[in-house]
C-alpha cells in the first residue's frame, strides 16, 4: 500500500533433516518451517508492508547495495547468521568480490535506514558462537554490545521482563507486567543506548540512534520457543511491534 512502512525481514526460516530406523531398515525425512508466523501477524494491516526472506534465499537476495536497501524503511536481521550475509554465492563457490553487506546496512543505517536484530540461536553471537555479529562492522550501529562465546541463556523456569523506560514510543502505553520469557541471547548495553527492559538484568529492548538512523534490539525469540504462546497470544506483543516498526521508520 502507498505510504505502508516498507519492513525487510530476513531469516526466521530452517530446513530440517530426520533419520528414522525401523530395525535393519531406516529412511530419511526433511521439512522445510519459517518462524515468523507471529510477527507477521502483528503486522498484518495495510500500514505494514512486509517482505520475509528466507535465510537460505538471503544469501544471494539480500541487497548488494545502498539503493537495494532504499527500497525498504526498515530492516529485520532475525536468526540469521552473519555467514549469510557475508558469504554471498558469488564469493563462496567463485572466489569473486562482492560488497560486504553488513558494512553496507551500517552505512545505510547511519545515513538515516534503520535496522533491528531479534534473537535466537543464530543470532547475536548464537549457539556455539556462531552467529558471529561481534567484531562485524554491523555491530557499531546496535544499541548492545555482542559477546564472543555462545551468549544463549535458557530460562525453562521462565524469565521476567522489567520495564525500565515505560515512556519510551516502543512501549508507552502498554501493561508493566509482561508474560515470561523461556530464554534470551546475553549482551551489553552501548554507551549512548536507551535500555528499554531488561530481562534477568540483561538487556532485552534497546534504541540506538546512531548519526542520522536508527537501530533497536530484542533479544529473545519472535515466536517459540524462548518466546511461548502466552507471549506471541498477549495483545502487548502485537502493540509493541507496531510501535516499534513505527519508530525505527520515524512515523
Amino acid at each position: 500500500m502507498q505510504n505502508s512502512i516498507r519492513v525487510l525481514l530476513a531469516g526466521e526460516s530452517w530446513i530440517s533433516t530426520s533419520t528414522h530406523i525401523k530395525g535393519w531398515d531406516f529412511f530419511s525425512s526433511s521439512v522445510y518451517e519459517e518462524g515468523h508466523t507471529h510477527l507477521a501477524r502483528a503486522l498484518s494491516s495495510d500500514e505494514f508492508a512486509v517482505t520475509h526472506m528466507a535465510g537460505h534465499a538471503a544469501a544471494k537476495e539480500f541487497p548488494l547495495s545502498i539503493a537495494g536497501l532504499e527500497a525498504y524503511d526498515v530492516v529485520i536481521l532475525s536468526d540469521i547468521g552473519a555467514n549469510t550475509l557475508l558469504l554471498h554465492p558469488d564469493t563462496w563457490l567463485h572466489g569473486n568480490t562482492v560488497p560486504n553487506r553488513l558494512q553496507l546496512l551500517a552505512d545505510w543505517v547511519r545515513a538515516g535506514g534503520a535496522v533491528a536484530m531479534c534473537g535466537g540461536y543464530l543470532s547475536f553471537s548464537g549457539i556455539y558462537g556462531s552467529a558471529r555479529f561481534a567484531g562485524t562492522p554491523l555491530e557499531p550501529v546496535l544499541p548492545v554490545v555482542i559477546n564472543r562465546y555462545d551468549d544463549r541463556v535458557e530460562a525453562p523456569q521462565g524469565a521476567r521482563v522489567t520495564v525500565r523506560k515505560p515512556d519510551h514510543p516502543v512501549v508507552a502505553g502498554l501493561p508493566s507486567d509482561w508474560p515470561e520469557l523461556l530464554g534470551y541471547n546475553e549482551v551489553t548495553l552501548r554507551d549512548g543506548a536507551d535500555l528499554v527492559a531488561e530481562i534477568d538484568g540483561y538487556p532485552f529492548i534497546a534504541t540506538l540512534r546512531p548519526e542520522n538512523g536508527r537501530s533497536l534490539v530484542w533479544t529473545s525469540d519472535i515466536g517459540p520457543h524462548w518466546c511461548p504462546t502466552p507471549f506471541v497470544t498477549w495483545s502487548g506483543y502485537e502493540s509493541f511491534w507496531q510501535r516499534a516498526i513505527r519508530w525505527l521508520a520515524g512515523r
